[in-house]
């Protein structure tokens, strides 16, 4: 009948809108991403660890929004904010444009052409490896543990954090470069390929599913015994 051929025009043109105005916005985000990709991965890694901080207590661990430790979830926001959202974006963008002097141009090339770039590839390559021995385990890990003493723990001694950090990193050392292993060697053989201004929200991406594990595993603050 008429109106119901009317309200099938009505609805199709209302989805044709919505699915418009969703692939503006995403086209929007993706611009700013690309005009300004410290601020927006800054933006992403806070809110990114905060969220999955969450998600490993309310879905892993059952709690309430009342039960949720927030003292816990500082951590990831202090963590996210500063390591994962300032330092790590110096790292892998800054210092890698020097140390890894194809990183740019290799980046931009379409898939096809980066796989006859020797160079390239090469520099792909020594990037996935730095991160991987030496990024996580020297410079990751040990960042996290004295952030969470930092957190929770009971000293204003910088050097306690980091003591007290590293010896909790080390009684978790193999667990932790084990499952850091099986997730990012993988993922960074992706990451190193993409295009310079998608490569940390990737990263983002798959650490917070990262991020949730280690908040399941290690986020919990112990508390002090008392004699």
């Amino acid at each position: 009948s008429a109106p119901a051929v009317e309200s099938a025009k009505k609805t199709a043109v209302d989805v044709t809108k919505t699915a418009s105005d969703a692939v503006a916005t995403s086209g929007g985000v993706m611009s700013f991403a690309k005009e300004n990709p410290f601020a927006f991965q800054l933006g992403v890694a806070t809110v990114k660890t905060s969220a999955a901080d969450l998600m490993a207590q309310m879905v892993g661990e059952k709690k309430s929004l009342s039960e949720v430790d927030w003292k816990r979830n500082a951590i990831f926001v202090v963590f996210g904010f500063a390591y994962l959202g300032g330092f790590q974006y110096w790292l892998m963008v800054s210092k890698y444009r020097q140390w890894f002097p194809t990183m740019d141009r290799f980046a931009k090339l379409p898939f096809a052409e980066k796989l006859k770039d020797t160079a390239g590839l090469i520099d792909a390559g020594k990037m996935v490896m730095f991160d991987i021995i030496v990024h996580l385990p020297v410079m990751y890990f040990p960042t996290y543990y004295a952030v969470k003493e930092f957190v929770g723990g009971q000293s204003w001694n910088p050097v306690d954090w980091v003591k007290d950090g590293v010896t909790k990193y080390s009684k978790n050392a193999k667990e932790d470069l084990t499952a850091m292993v099986q997730l990012w060697l993988p993922s960074d053989c992706v990451q190193f390929i993409l295009p310079v201004h998608i490569r940390l929200p990737f990263r983002h991406m798959v650490s917070f599913f990262w991020t949730a594990y280690v908040s399941f595993t290690r986020g919990a603050i112990e508390e002090k015994k008392v004699e």
